[in-house]
């Protein structure tokens, strides 16, 4: 069985202020690197071994990564593809001014339509067929390993949504992903299965900021 955790990056500024930042290279804050510390700290304790570490190059995502891997002492690697989905000129836009700006669009993306976000960026689907292909290399390349993917909400949701396809029910609604939560999936013999979703136990308080694509029209129907 190869089994991947799964961590969303730690809060950043714009998080914080509801702002989508798809692949805006935006830092974390000091909520954020407080965070991953404290999760590098809860996998520590409990004596979890990664043979690998893949994070998204975005420096939200490598930041987390780095000090989990510090702390535990694994190799880190960059993965593009587990990359934010490219939300286009809506990047640095609160939802509001998405809606007041963009309201066609997001009327089209709200009534089921799989659209590029923000007009000129990805469709979920897209960024689906982008990080679940990474994934499925991995689970050839280190089979029967546990590896830990740093990455961001979007590509979560279409991991989780992989993992879960053809199971009812196995997924909450909405499926919100905070920041530094910990979900974890595997595979065996092309078979998913979902063994944890959202994990915040590491966190004083489950206190998030805002998570923007849980504003969306729920993706899983679409992936």
């Amino acid at each position: 069985m190869t089994t991947f955790y799964i961590i969303r990056h730690g809060q950043t500024d714009w998080n914080l202020e509801g702002r989508w930042q798809g692949k805006a290279d935006i830092p974390l804050n000091n909520t954020g690197r407080e965070q991953a510390q404290r999760l590098a700290g809860h996998l520590h304790r409990r004596r979890i071994r990664f043979d690998a570490i893949y994070s998204s190059d975005l420096l939200r995502a490598w930041e987390t990564a780095t000090l989990i891997a510090d702390r535990l002492d694994v190799t880190l690697t960059p993965l593009p593809a587990l990359q934010e989905i490219d939300v286009g000129v809506w990047s640095g836009l609160t939802r509001d001014e998405v809606v007041s700006r963009f309201h066609d669009l997001w009327e089209r993306l709200h009534s089921g339509e799989d659209i590029p976000r923000g007009g000129s960026g990805e469709t979920f689907g897209r960024l689906y067929d982008r990080v679940v292909g990474a994934v499925e290399r991995l689970t050839s390349e280190r089979p029967g390993q546990t590896i830990a993917l740093v990455t961001h909400g979007g590509p979560v949701r279409a991991l989780l949504l992989h993992a879960a396809r053809d199971k009812v029910g196995v997924l909450p609604r909405p499926l919100h992903i905070g920041n530094t939560s910990l979900s974890i999936i595997a595979c065996m013999a092309n078979d998913w299965r979902v063994l944890a979703i959202n994990d915040m136990s590491h966190l004083d308080s489950t206190v998030e900021a805002p998570d923007m694509m849980e504003t969306q029209v729920d993706d899983a129907e679409r992936a």
